[in-house]
């Protein structure tokens, strides 16, 4: 009888020791995302504070090239804008406008260096709430982030001649266009950032699929109005008045929209 009593007590040891264990894991878990709402404020402001300081930084390495900056984003003027420039330059209509204009293009392209790091501050932010499962996709969700963000300026700024020529030419018969650099280079700015962000649909969506908030199912039925909404913020969120950029802006997210469909359905699986 003693030799079974002391059988049954080791069976039940290891059993008891990997309760243990899984109750630990539990509470460290439960330890991580209970935090109060002090707590949280503290947390997100001081990872939006590590996020400026990313800005800052590579907004000073963009600054560094200005010049060569400078020259990329005055591509997308058509060669009918040469006549309108002075000595081949654009105009700047302040003292202090073009010092303004080089800081605002360096803020652009510092946020886009830094876009590793703060979607990085991001996810830490959210990571406590999550399950041991949802938090391995930290560095797929930063890759993947960075990708769509850096297809979605390309596309932009491939799109852009359309808008700038458009509003060259509309007016030509009537008004002989004087082109600043403050207005050419805040419209570009605000016109590649646009798309940048629209092509963050399909993380954002497949993040909440992975949360268990949306599914594949539920972006199929709500297909129609979905496609509805998207052509709308397409004409509002492309700064231009012309025809061609909300077309591809809405064409993009149509396409993004179908991608994050197929990608739910894959990480499900």
């Amino acid at each position: 009888m003693a030799t079974n009593e002391l059988d049954k007590q080791d069976q039940l040891e290891p059993n008891y020791a990997a309760n243990t264990v899984e109750d630990d894991e539990e509470e460290e878990e439960d330890d991580d995302s209970s935090m109060t709402l002090i707590e949280h404020l503290e947390e997100l402001r001081w990872r939006i504070f590590k996020s400026l300081i990313a800005i800052a930084v590579g907004s000073v390495v963009a600054f560094i090239f200005r010049v060569q900056i400078l020259t990329l984003l005055e591509l997308p003027l058509p060669k009918m804008a040469a006549d309108t420039l002075t000595h081949g330059k654009l105009v700047v209509s302040g003292l202090t406008e073009g010092f303004t204009v080089y800081l605002l293009i360096s803020i652009a392209f510092g946020f886009i260096l830094a876009l590793p790091v703060v979607l990085y501050q991001t996810w830490a932010f959210i990571a406590p709430g999550l399950l041991v499962k949802e938090k391995k996709y930290a560095v797929p969700f930063i890759f993947v982030g960075v990708i769509l963000f850096a297809a979605g300026v390309t596309v932009g700024f491939f799109v852009l001649q359309y808008p700038v020529q458009w509003f060259i030419t509309f007016a030509s018969d009537s008004f002989a266009p004087l082109i600043t650099a403050g207005n050419y280079f805040t419209f570009v700015a605000f016109f590649l950032l646009a798309f940048g962000i629209v092509f963050e649909v399909p993380l954002v969506l497949t993040f909440l699929a992975q949360v268990d908030l949306i599914s594949s199912q539920t972006l199929k039925k709500k297909r129609v109005p979905a496609y509805i909404g998207m052509w709308i913020a397409a004409t509002v969120i492309t700064p231009g008045a012309d025809p061609y950029s909300p077309i591809f802006l809405g064409v993009s997210m149509t396409f993004l929209y179908e991608l994050s469909i197929i990608l739910i359905k894959l990480m499900k699986k």
